[in-house]
């Protein structure tokens, strides 16, 4: 039978001498514990009671001042750029603004190819409505090795062609789009060249056939820029282009002049109709 040792002997018998005294420190000890748990219990509940609400908040990026104007159902004055009478009017939930509609501005933007890429390729599409919501815009892929991206000009850089859509791609998508709708553009038939489409010339407005925008730069071909700035007021492209800034511009200008377009367009008509 083993035996216990002396040591374990010493230490049973003076727990048993002690048993019946109490045992203060460790009472403190607990004491302390409960106390600090009972702060910091408190300190939580204070806190979580007293702590505002998270809220979500929404990120909304600021308009530029021609999609501020574009984003109105009335018709644009030189008034309203002069005062900027015209607000910025939400969304919502009219989803004509979103849609497509009657009237679209396209605008493409170009790298070069060939020898000194002194030839043009097609790089980005982009598409407005009518409001300046955009409808599509994507970058395109050239069927040619480039030789000149002209990001100073085109916006364009190699790391955007990672997403770039293919040439065809985008032919369609624009094709479909263009489809029965009236096609507002600035020098249009170059856009329309880069991507081997057509457009009935009875549904293009373009703004560089409108005789006063021709006026300001004597009777020739007046550069995009230079309108918007005249009959604006607003300056654009003063770095890298953005064709979806470009398509706005001029959906912008065609609708400042809207009933002036469309009745030099039925002055046109009838010319034709005559025999």
């Amino acid at each position: 039978m083993s035996k216990l040792s002396s040591n374990w002997k010493n230490l049973s018998s003076r727990i048993a001498k002690d048993s019946g005294k109490p045992i203060i420190k460790k009472k403190k000890i607990i004491q302390k514990s409960d106390k600090i748990k009972k702060q910091i219990n408190e300190v939580v509940a204070k806190k979580s009671v007293s702590s505002e609400p998270i809220t979500t908040t929404t990120i909304v990026t600021p308009k530029s001042a021609i999609e501020a104007i574009l984003s109105t159902d009335k018709e644009i004055t030189n008034n309203d750029l002069e005062d900027n009478s015209v607000k910025l009017i939400p969304i919502g939930n009219d989803s004509r603004r979103i849609e497509p509609g009657k009237y679209l501005s396209m605008d493409c933007e170009f790298v070069g190819v060939g020898p000194e890429g002194e030839e043009s390729a097609l790089a980005r599409v982009s598409i407005v409505n009518f409001y300046g919501h955009v409808i599509l815009d994507e970058f395109v892929k050239p069927r040619e090795k480039v030789t000149d991206w002209r990001t100073w000009v085109s916006g364009v850089t190699p790391k955007h062609m990672h997403n770039a859509i293919s040439f065809s791609e985008a032919q369609k998508k624009t094709s479909d789009l263009l489809n029965n709708r009236i096609l507002v553009g600035h020098a249009i038939h170059h856009d329309l060249d880069a991507l081997f489409l057509s457009h009935p010339k009875v549904m293009i407005r373009d703004t560089t056939q409108y005789l006063p925008f021709r006026q300001i730069a004597s009777g020739r071909t007046p550069s995009l820029k230079k309108l918007t700035s005249h009959f604006l007021k607003i300056d654009i492209q003063g770095a890298a282009h953005s064709s979806v800034e470009d398509a706005r511009a001029t959906m912008l200008l065609f609708r400042l002049y809207k009933r002036d377009f469309e009745k030099q367009m039925r002055s046109k008509l009838n010319t034709h109709k005559k025999p």
